[in-house]
């Protein structure tokens, strides 16, 4: 596969790793004030505008899924202008086991999608936002980011002519280990979304405060923000399915924790910061790690 895709992702990684560092090596910031404080209230309360991520990722990926899907089953090309994108980002080399890794990414792609699915039914129905504001850099940023991952993934496919064997002799043991770590996941970060939006509930359901509250329960009990490190088990999940070796997206994956790890220490300091008698034991992102 051509290293600029690769580099691409690696560069984005580092920039959010020279962040965490920088944010790290300063000064503890002072109660009520300081960029840090200010910065961990917008992760807090910017979530909001996930949902029109979450909206450009459902419909994206899932005519991207809907391409592939075609593209490996009923043996119809995909669009020229995909063609076009795959052969100018995607895989040169040729591959051993192309209807294997046809497979792994079209398995990936439709993680992808029920990812993004359940994160933007979750967005409308389960959490209760702050009003906050987003600057339009952080906006397009944003609305790029869920493009470029499912578009990331359609450049996996490999550019040779598979042979067409059955599903089943497909299915190989990393495809179940993958898919059963990302359903594991996955329900920890829908409970744990879940804990954070009762916080702003009454036991009837109806939203009673916009404040932030000490969150409890499941992965609470050791870190800050267990949603953020389910996130990285997710897209890790996604790298085993791909069987390991997959190295843009294993990139792709470094992206995701060192800004997933940013987002948890500003969250953390956040805490810290705002109520005195904060659990000490619990780390801001990995258990009993970071």
């Amino acid at each position: 596969m051509p290293a600029e895709l690769a580099a691409a992702w690696a560069l984005l990684a580092a920039a959010f790793l020279a962040a965490l560092v920088v944010l790290r090596a300063a000064p503890a910031p002072r109660p009520g004030g300081g960029l840090s404080g200010g910065l961990s209230e917008l992760f807090q309360d910017l979530i909001r505008w996930f949902t029109h991520f979450y909206v450009v990722s459902v419909l994206w990926n899932g005519f991207l899924l809907i391409w592939l899907f075609q593209d490996k089953f009923l043996r119809r090309p995909l669009p020229s202008w995909i063609q076009h994108m795959h052969h100018a980002l995607g895989r040169g080399l040729q591959s051993k086991n192309t209807d294997v890794e046809h497979f792994s990414v079209l398995l990936v792609l439709v993680l992808l999608w029920l990812h993004s699915c359940r994160r933007l039914a979750e967005c409308l129905w389960t959490s209760v936002f702050s009003s906050g504001v987003i600057h339009i850099v952080q906006y397009c940023f944003g609305l790029g980011y869920y493009i470029a991952v499912g578009s990331t993934l359609l450049c996996q496919v490999p550019t040779n002519v598979r042979n067409g064997k059955e599903l089943s002799v497909q299915i190989r043991w990393y495809h179940i280990v993958g898919a059963m770590m990302y359903i594991w996941a996955s329900l920890h970060q829908h409970r744990c979304l879940v804990i954070l939006a009762n916080l702003r509930k009454s036991k009837s359901g109806k939203v009673i405060s916009l404040s932030h509250s000490v969150p409890v329960g499941d992965w609470f009990e050791r870190v800050s923000c267990p949603h953020y490190f389910a996130e990285l088990l997710i897209y890790l999940s996604m790298a085993i399915t791909l069987g390991f070796h997959n190295v843009t997206w294993w990139c792709v994956v470094m992206y995701v924790l060192f800004n997933q790890a940013l987002a948890a220490v500003l969250c953390h300091e956040f805490y810290q910061k705002n109520f005195s008698s904060y659990p000490k034991h619990r780390k801001a992102f990995i258990p009993f790690v970071f």
